[in-house]
């Protein structure tokens, strides 16, 4: 069977090593550690990895080790038992019972404390659990894959995460690339992205000049694909012409190559006093349509107001002569907050 990867874009040497180790290990239940920056899209690897395995057809369960408070975290691990703690007013499955027969992949274990290292210790040697606040054992099948941002080896020197777990964990390493050194995959990744992103904004498809590209290339994308992502919505938004050019690009990506930012020549030609209304072409330039055309018109303004006040909203919130709870409806509902905070 071929392997499915879908979701994930890229054809690099970097990620087709990556495509290698993932095919063979895939059929198996051996424990895998998938390490990489943060960023990198390690849980699209870890879908792909049980999408290609024997448990397909059974659950696929994730939870995030650092996204949970750690006096919740074993309850949300292993379930708990009616009245085990205040608020506990019925018995409930953790995740490894949800994930029985399938994966269960703990995301940045590296946040994990000490304490609750043993009991995921005693999961992989033993394959069984014990609810917060019961008495019974239950068995369960289920295949565990790890992934961290961290360096765990690090952190076991450091004595902040166990040895032993981490050899039980890094049965197979699978390490994802940053995106750096993928090569070409930045520019299929940017040309996907913005095309996704203009669609739903209903205006024309952007296409990125080679001197733009260039500048793709040698960026050093500190916040990997995510980071990506964000930027190519953003410039779907802000971007005048049909077409991104060096000038359209932040002072930071400038500043990471080495060069000094240029300026349009919109940016520094004397502009007649007094405001242009937009006219009918502007509208059929962007969006096609006076919604899509009024709802980009809004966009850029939050963004550029969240910019001017360094994402501070209330100051933003200033600027527009809105309240701050306006501000935040609007950003959450055009899905701006999370790029802001």
């Amino acid at each position: 069977m071929a392997l499915n990867v879908d979701g994930i874009i890229g054809e690099s040497p970097a990620l087709a090593d990556v495509f290698k180790v993932l095919e063979k290990v895939a059929p198996t239940d051996s424990t895998v550690l998938v390490t990489g920056e943060s960023g990198t899209g390690k849980e699209l690897l870890v879908r792909a990895l049980h999408r290609n395995s024997k448990r397909r057809e059974r659950p696929f369960v994730p939870i995030n080790c650092g996204a949970i408070p750690k006096e919740l975290l074993e309850s949300e691990l292993f379930g708990h038992e009616k009245g085990a703690f205040t608020h506990a007013i019925r018995s409930r499955p953790g995740r490894f019972e949800l994930a029985d027969g399938g994966t269960i992949f703990l995301d940045e274990i590296g946040e994990m404390d000490l304490s609750l290292q043993v009991k995921i210790l005693r999961v992989l040697q033993e394959r069984e659990i014990e609810r917060v606040g019961g008495a019974s054992i239950k068995q369960v099948d289920v295949r565990v894959v790890a992934a961290t941002n961290r360096d765990l080896e690090g952190e076991v020197a450091a004595g902040r995460f166990r040895e032993d777990l981490f050899y039980r964990l890094n049965v197979i390493p699978l390490h994802l690339p940053p995106l750096r050194e993928r090569g070409a995959d930045i520019l299929e990744l940017a040309r996907h992205f913005l095309g996704r992103f203009c669609t739903d904004k209903g205006r024309k498809r952007l296409t990125v000049t080679d001197e733009a590209k260039e500048m793709f290339l040698t960026y050093s994308w500190p916040g990997n694909v995510r980071e990506l992502e964000n930027f190519m919505e953003r410039l779907s938004i802000l971007c005048d012409e049909n077409h991104i050019l060096p000038e359209d690009l932040p002072d930071k990506m400038w500043q990471d190559i080495g060069e000094k930012p240029r300026k349009k020549v919109e940016d520094v030609v004397v502009r007649p006093a007094g405001f242009a209304w937009p006219k009918l072409s502007d509208m059929n330039d962007k969006a096609g349509d006076l919604k899509g055309f009024l709802e980009a018109v809004e966009d850029r303004l939050l963004l550029e107001a969240l910019d001017e006040a360094e994402g501070v909203k209330n100051r933003a919130a200033e600027l527009l002569g809105i309240k701050r709870t306006t501000l935040i409806e609007k950003l959450k509902k055009r899905k701006l907050l999370e790029k802001n905070q």
